[in-house]
């Protein structure tokens, strides 16, 4: 039976994007929760710490989350989607658990990162999965933007409730949160085993190995990673121009991060409820732009919509760094513009990277490539936390914006904008993408 939903392409709605939607939403709503409401809080008014201590903390998750990335998408091509997600929403159990139930500081920074490690493979498994849904009907971008709102959805609503149940007690925020990964690690259960279509060409290899050794198996594992890493190497072939690129994308969001609930707290002196208020407007206006940007850029390309997105970001998160002493209605505005201007990078960004992955070894190389992109937001906390300390409130949005702005040059520099025939954006010839030296 087909669910109704006019807007959206009823072929996107098989079982295992629904499942990867949701389990998307509610981490996200978790992290989100965790990373924005209660550790900037607990850890800057509870416990005294500078906000260079607060984006160290921080940076913890993100690097766990990078370590494992590449390694979570080489995973799911071997062992499938249920057993890797599954494995990670155990870890990050137990670190949703470390943080809830310990006070030092070095528990909630092993808790950091372990919560890190335990979301790395999702990202990966939602790149796989859409790939695989829109591979027939070419409308990725599309499916991103939906994607886009389950992500957006929980990390926004994720400290919008929270800060409502913070008032009432802690011990209820993690018995909330707790049950949101419970409810993961059933649906992960549900998702895709092992049996893949590259695993279906190797089955003389994987029925020889399953009667080897222990030993002879960890020896064949071995082979695999090492010929997986020289496929890899073969068949990627981006202008250097993308590395930078990729990092800077998740480096303007790293800025912020840390410090926005500061910021809005002691800068513009807004209340918990109306700082959520400003996270509802900002997040509402990316939210209802998701999905006609996603299906827009399936038609047109992707090249105007990043343009646009990254300079209007820019121009607004430079302004948003001055908002104090602003008037109230310029302010909003302000918020509304970088809602929109994230409203046409999201789908389109991951649009863009996924027509540069080699038809091979898809799963390592989108761990590889969010690898680079999640190092940003390794780095922006830290440097945001400093910038904060030694220049002032209004360095990391600077900062950001700067970022914002050298990716739109890069972005001009990366891609060239061409139209075919039917109205779809070509790439740039193989000879000028390819040129590595």
């Amino acid at each position: 039976m087909e669910i109704p939903l006019p807007k959206v392409n009823r072929k996107l709605l098989t079982p295992t994007f629904i499942c990867l939607w949701t389990m998307m939403f509610l981490i996200e709503f978790v992290k989100g929760a965790l990373l924005v409401s209660i550790l900037p809080v607990y850890m800057g008014d509870v416990l005294g710490l500078s906000a260079l201590a607060i984006g160290l903390s921080f940076s913890t998750q993100y690097i766990g989350d990078n370590l494992f990335r590449a390694p979570a998408g080489w995973l799911i091509g071997r062992i499938g989607f249920r057993l890797t997600m599954t494995l990670g929403i155990s870890i990050m159990l137990i670190a949703v658990l470390l943080i809830a139930f310990t006070h030092q500081i070095s528990y909630i920074v092993l808790g950091c990162a372990l919560l890190g490690a335990g979301t790395s493979p999702l990202w990966p498994c939602v790149m796989l999965g859409v790939s695989s849904v829109t591979e027939k009907n070419q409308n990725f971008a599309t499916a991103m933007g939906v994607i886009q709102i389950s992500s957006l959805g929980g990390t926004g609503l994720g400290p919008v409730l929270i800060n409502f149940l913070v008032g009432i007690s802690y011990s209820l925020v993690f018995s909330v949160l707790l049950g949101c990964i419970g409810v993961v690690l059933l649906i992960s259960l549900a998702l895709p085993g092992a049996e893949k279509p590259a695993e279906i060409e190797e089955a003389p290899r994987r029925e020889e190995a399953n009667t080897a050794k222990p030993f002879d198996k960890l020896k064949h594992l071995q082979e695999r990673l090492v010929q997986t890493i020289g496929e890899v190497r073969r068949n990627i072939h981006v202008s250097r121009l993308l590395y930078p690129a990729l990092f800077l994308q998740s480096f303007a969001v790293g800025l912020l991060t840390p410090v926005i609930t500061l910021f809005v707290r002691t800068e513009l002196g807004l209340s918990p409820e109306q700082f959520s208020l400003m996270l509802i407007v900002g997040g509402g206006f990316t939210v209802l732009g998701l999905i006609p940007v996603g299906r827009l850029a399936d038609q047109w390309g992707t090249t105007s919509f990043l343009n646009a997105g990254f300079a209007s970001a820019s121009v607004s998160i430079g302004l948003f760094a001055y908002a104090k002493g602003m008037p109230d209605l310029l302010v909003w505005g302000l918020v509304i513009l970088i809602g929109a201007s994230y409203a046409c990078i999201l789908p389109s960004w991951n649009t863009m990277v996924s027509t540069l992955l080699p038809k091979k070894e898809k799963g390592a190389v989108w761990g590889f490539f969010l690898a680079i992109q999640g190092t940003g937001m390794v780095i922006g906390p830290v440097v945001s936390g400093r910038l904060w300390d030694f220049f002032g409130p209004h360095a990391p949005f600077l900062a950001s914006a700067g970022a914002m702005g050298l990716l739109f040059l890069l972005h001009l520099r990366l891609l060239r904008k061409k139209v075919r025939r039917d109205g779809q954006e070509a790439l740039p010839p193989a000879a000028d993408r390819d040129r590595l030296e």
